[in-house]
Parts: structure tokens; sequence; C-alpha cells
């Protein structure tokens, strides 16, 4: 485990397991930090397909990721948190995808869904290898997310990042409307 400063951002903890027997790897990352005042919502508009695909992205394990040009929505928790590009999120959550589907192709898929996630796997290709340009957004609750700003210091102008209020929902699966954060000293339960 390891704490890393991103700069323009903040300090996350990486976190990398080895299996010694069968040589399974894996890796996390984590907010070093606590939740964000805000809820955070990224929208890039990609414009150049090597330059975007090579950004470094944060996603939190409590970030949803969307491509409206792909219809795709992964909810938050899918992935975990990772620190990687674009590129390698990408194809993360293809690879993600055809696992958990594996009935989506062939004989057993049916031609309607199986058409539709195929349409999906294809989409993230085009992106990934023919330069296909498309929004992609990054919304979390918690405020620990990041997509790196390549024109740093000054403002990225296909980068959109807006705070909002979370919902109660938000706050509940975030654990912070059971939090109590006053007064838990007298409490003797």
């Amino acid at each position: 485990m390891k704490e890393v400063a991103i700069p323009f951002f903040k300090n996350i903890l990486l976190m990398a397991n080895v299996c010694d027997h069968c040589g399974f790897r894996d890796s996390e990352v984590k907010s070093a930090g606590g939740i964000s005042e805000k809820g955070q919502k990224i929208t890039l508009t990609m414009t150049d397909s090597e330059m975007d695909l090579n950004r470094d992205i944060l996603k939190s394990e409590t970030a949803s990721i969307e491509i409206p040009a792909l219809e795709l929505v992964l909810t938050s928790g899918a992935l975990g948190g990772r620190f990687t590009t674009i590129e390698g999120l990408l194809g993360q959550m293809k690879d993600q995808l055809v696992s958990i589907n594996p009935f989506a192709f062939g004989d057993s898929s049916s031609e309607k869904g199986g058409g539709k996630f195929a349409g999906v796997i294809q989409g993230i290709d085009q992106i990934i290898e023919q330069g296909r340009l498309v929004d992609i957004i990054l919304v979390d609750p918690a405020g620990n997310s990041y997509i790196q700003n390549v024109y740093a210091p000054d403002d990225d102008p296909n980068m959109r990042v807006e705070e909002f209020e979370r919902s109660d929902e938000d706050d509940d699966e975030l654990g912070i409307k059971h939090m109590k954060t006053e007064g838990y000293e007298e409490d003797s339960s």
C-alpha cells in the first residue's frame, strides 16, 4: 500500500496484491481523504482520440461511468476503485462486461439482447481502436474521482466539472445519514 499525491487533485492510496501461489494480481485505489462536501460530475468531450485515451483517470469505488453515445452506464461499485488511463478503463469495462455476460454471444444469445450488447462492446472497441469520439461522464457522490486536465493549471476546454448536492439516497449509500459525528462520546451503547 502506498499513498500517492495526484497533482491538482488529492492524495490516494494505491493497493496491489499478488498471490504467490497462483500468480493472481489485483490492484485497487482508495481516496486517502474523506468524503468531499459535495458530489462531483465530470464530463469529458473527447476531441483528440490519442490525447484523450492517454489521460489519467481515477474512478473511485463510489463513481458511476456513463457513455451516452453507447447508452452505457456502469453503476457505482462496478470495477471498484481504479487509477489508470481512459483507454485502460475502457478495456477493463469491456472485459468486465464480457466476463459477467457469458451468454451474450454465440448461440445462447437472444437476437435482441445479444445484438444490443454486441453493439456496446463494438462501440468500446471503436473508441479504443478507431478513434471514435464520445462524451465520458464520471458521476461521484463522494467527490473522489478525477480525470486528468492536460491543460493544467489552465482550465480544460473539453472537460466540465460540476459540483452537486448529494441526494438523501446518495448520503444513505455513503453511510453519511447514519454517521454520528457529534456527541458520540456520551453514547453508552
